[in-house]
């Protein structure tokens, strides 16, 4: 039976270290940075960004909003936003005056294509809204608007060849 050699010389080692740093992170929850581009009614954190590990393309925190709570008006720039909703009841208006809206729970992912004019609420009246945030870009930004939001938005329901809207006759 032949045995094989398992010793290793130490310039592979050396080799190997080049990833001790520069790969895998893992940033613990009680360790997010909150001094990021802020909107009124809602706190974010991020744990994902350039600044604290060098991402290039992404962004990555949480955010959370009060029970009841709403902000302001805002988008997003060129970049793109994915929200996923870890617990409470995410509101969504969206559109020139806001005046569409959906809603979305624990387990639900929303999409946010770049320069939507949007407002996230926490549409439970007791829980506070916890949500995930990934963003397309190593920097976060968020430009806040003055908009007059319609009174009655415009419910839109998730409809796809595999989701049908409910209500609509068969």
């Amino acid at each position: 039976m032949t045995g094989h050699d398992h010793t290793h010389s130490h310039h592979a080692h050396d080799h190997d270290d080049r990833w001790k740093h520069d790969g895998v992170r893992v940033i613990p929850g009680n360790q997010l940075d909150t001094n990021v581009p802020s909107t009124a009614g809602m706190d974010r954190a991020a744990a994902i960004n350039f600044a604290r590990v060098g991402a290039q393309k992404l962004w990555a925190g949480t955010v959370s909003i009060k029970p009841d709570a709403k902000t302001g008006a805002h988008h997003h720039g060129h970049l793109e936003s994915v929200i996923y909703v870890v617990k409470g009841k995410a509101r969504m208006r969206w559109g020139e005056r806001l005046q569409f809206t959906a809603e979305a729970g624990p387990g639900d992912f929303i999409f946010v294509p770049p320069y939507v004019p949007h407002q996230e609420i926490n549409a439970s009246p007791d829980e506070v809204l916890e949500c995930v945030l990934v963003r397309s870009d190593g920097e976060a930004v968020a430009i806040n608007l003055d908009i007059e939001p319609v009174e009655k938005p415009e419910t839109v329901l998730w409809i796809d060849p595999v989701h049908r809207d409910p209500n609509e006759k068969k």
